[in-house]
């Protein structure tokens, strides 16, 4: 059975409110700002909407863009909150990225 272009969106967008609810449910803040942590150790507030990047190349649960702690380009994936001490999630708040998905 081949699925029409329509059939094919709309499997694509029921897959990606899958993904950010079992992310959301894992602990994960999905879906707006959310604090990353590139490969290097840095953390820094993000915007991050699954199927959205216009700054960062997706790779699955991980995305390449830059980290602006560091200066660097790097993996970076998502933190849970519950593994942040008050204080990292500070610091995290207080390094932002440009403002764009």
């Amino acid at each position: 059975m081949k699925l029409t272009r329509p059939q094919r969106l709309a499997v694509a967008v029921v897959l990606l409110i899958v993904g950010t609810v079992v992310a959301r449910r894992l602990g994960y803040k999905i879906g707006g700002h959310t604090i990353v942590q590139c490969r290097q150790g840095h953390l820094f507030t993000t915007i991050w909407i699954p199927g959205l990047s216009l700054k960062a190349i997706r790779l699955g649960f991980f995305r390449l863009q830059r980290c602006p702690v560091g200066s660097h380009w790097s993996i970076v994936v998502p933190v849970r909150d519950a593994d942040l001490t008050p204080m990292q999630r500070a610091l995290a708040e207080s390094h932002r990225d440009i403002q764009i998905p």
